[in-house]
């Protein structure tokens, strides 16, 4: 009988689509549309689940891409990318290729994360599986590195955790990350990334890396600022690695100008600009080294992404039973935590849902919920415009707009208005819109559980502009219409959380007499497209 009712559930919620006609109101000279709000939530490209693969284990299903996923966390093994000082930036563009073919034909962006050793063999860690060259385990020192250590630690029997004895507490490590060589070969290796990615329209942002057991900047630490995970107190060149976390700071700060850089913790690197992946959302024995930490960046997050992932095979989430995101989600006083985490930090993106199981009906709903918090959310909510425009003479548009979700989008791409063909719906003008930074689109702030929304409300954006039809257009009725655009392409990629919307990523406003007259105004509802099943939408790279 459970599953009965969860199924009819399910089926209520998806067909709970509101398609609710949108109103307008036509004066003597203009025309004023107010917009329905889309009530599921969108997947929008660099906000909302992350995914990962492990390539030549994990496998991508038949659905593939999933409902929410729009990024996709490459882990980049050092000596794939660079195997020898000599080796160019080509190199890294290849294997990038090689990683990320098609991603741009679904729509999906990258965020790519360097890192040397999988898991330290103190600490269970395994080697490569010589058959599978894109195996994460293992080290992956560039061959004319020094990867041998000379250490003390050993793995404690039946334990992943590691000990030295009491005669080895002062003893370094020798080799590997403290070489001697190794600031000058990471240097080195960033500039080469920078020059790979930094305006490669396939990267949505970039993980340092690099440190620690899978690029996360502990086993070794990077800064003392925090006790180590497997000793009571620092050990220079063992536990740490010293002057490492300026390198890393000003060497990531040069190479990418353009592509927002995140870091692992938030208490270091305080003398930069950096996004943070905190990969314990949801873990109690994380709440003051991850998010209270987060909490004093304060600002941080208007400028700098935030993400992670909700790591449920550990801590408090382990002990609680849970074994899937599903559980996570699925469990109310959890899904509670995790909305009001991404909520005060403003999280943009989290993972841990690759395997997550998208026909669930029972996680559907709660994966929905989680999603329409992470990230931006923007919604239209009136729309101005004329009823008759002349060809040759400046015309006037005005638009509102709530950004209802946790962070901003962090990239200005174009924002364009565009008259469509009132039948096929083929654009046939388009202008954008220089002034518009939608970078600026703020959520609101402090989150009140109880009354679940943001005590400080999103502001309302209101968006003026004076156009010009300056081509040989036939006088006719059109359709003016609004779209956010990938600037790989020029596509319309982002989506308002609108009900109305044509597939392909544009979302119609109403019709207009350009050099004629017209009586009706308003698009029949029935021919709008639900933005939820829409996978047209990609994006170009350039040759």
């Amino acid at each position: 009988m459970k599953r009965i009712l969860v199924f009819i559930v399910f089926l209520f919620f998806l067909n709970s689509i509101v398609f609710a006609q949108y109103k307008i109101s036509v004066s003597n000279k203009n025309v004023s549309v107010s917009f329905e709000e889309y009530n599921r939530a969108l997947r929008n490209p660099m906000k909302g689940f992350r995914e990962y693969f492990n390539p030549g284990v994990d496998i991508k299903r038949n659905e593939y891409p999933y409902p929410y996923g729009t990024m996709i966390k490459e882990y980049m093994p050092w000596d794939r990318v660079e195997n020898s000082i000599t080796d160019g930036v080509d190199k890294i563009i290849e294997y990038s290729n090689y990683r990320w073919e098609g991603v741009e034909d679904i729509n999906m962006k990258v965020i790519p994360r360097v890192f040397i050793v999988w898991l330290e063999p103190w600490h269970g860690g395994q080697p490569q599986d010589p058959y599978n060259p894109d195996d994460l385990n293992g080290t992956h020192w560039a061959d004319d590195m020094l990867p041998e250590y000379d250490s003390p630690y050993k793995q404690i029997p039946g334990s992943v955790g590691a000990m030295v004895e009491p005669g080895d507490s002062i003893k370094p490590i020798r080799g590997g990350y403290f070489d001697p060589s190794f600031p000058e070969r990471v240097m080195n290796l960033i500039e080469k990334m920078g020059k790979a990615w930094d305006n490669d329209p396939r990267v949505a942002y970039v993980e340092m890396g690099i440190i620690g057991e899978w690029g996360e900047h502990h086993d070794p630490d990077i800064s003392t600022y925090w006790p180590p995970h497997d000793e009571p107190k620092h050990v220079a060149n063992r536990t740490w690695i010293p002057g490492i976390e300026k390198i890393l700071g000003d060497a990531f700060s040069k190479a990418f100008k353009n592509k927002k850089v995140m870091v692992r913790y938030a208490y270091e690197f305080e003398d930069y600009e950096f996004g943070i992946y905190w990969d314990s959302w949801a873990i109690e024995q994380e709440i003051d080294r991850g998010y209270n930490e987060m909490l004093k960046l304060e600002d941080r997050w208007k400028t700098q992404p935030i993400g992670g992932e909700v790591t449920w095979n550990w801590g408090n989430l382990q002990s609680q039973g849970f074994r899937s995101f599903e559980d996570c989600a699925n469990d109310e006083a959890t899904r509670q935590v995790i909305i009001e985490q991404i909520r005060n930090l403003h999280c943009n993106h989290l993972g841990g849902i690759t395997w997550a199981n998208f026909n669930d009906p029972e996680f559907i709903p709660n994966a929905d919920l989680i999603q329409k918090s992470l990230g931006y959310r923007f919604v239209l909510s009136e729309f101005d415009y004329p009823r008759q425009i002349k060809k040759g003479t400046p015309f006037n548009i005005q638009f509102k707009l709530t950004n209802k979700g946790s962070s901003p989008f962090y990239y200005d791409w174009p924002v364009e208005i565009s008259l469509l063909d009132a039948s096929t719906h083929k654009k046939v003008w388009s202008k954008m819109l220089d002034s518009v930074k939608i970078s600026q689109w703020m959520p609101g702030e402090n989150w009140s559980i109880e009354k679940e929304k943001y005590l400080i409300e999103p502001p309302v954006y209101t968006i003026n502009e004076s156009l010009l039809i300056d081509q040989p257009i036939t006088p006719g009725k059109y359709i003016i219409a609004i779209s956010v655009l990938d600037p790989a392409g020029m596509l319309p990629s982002i989506r308002f959380a609108n009900t109305n919307y044509f597939n392909g990523g544009i979302h119609p406003i109403g019709y207009l007499g350009l050099d004629s007259k017209i009586d009706n105004f308003e698009i029949d509802t029935t021919i709008f497209d639900d933005p939820k099943h829409d996978k047209t939408l990609k994006y170009k790279i350039p040759n």
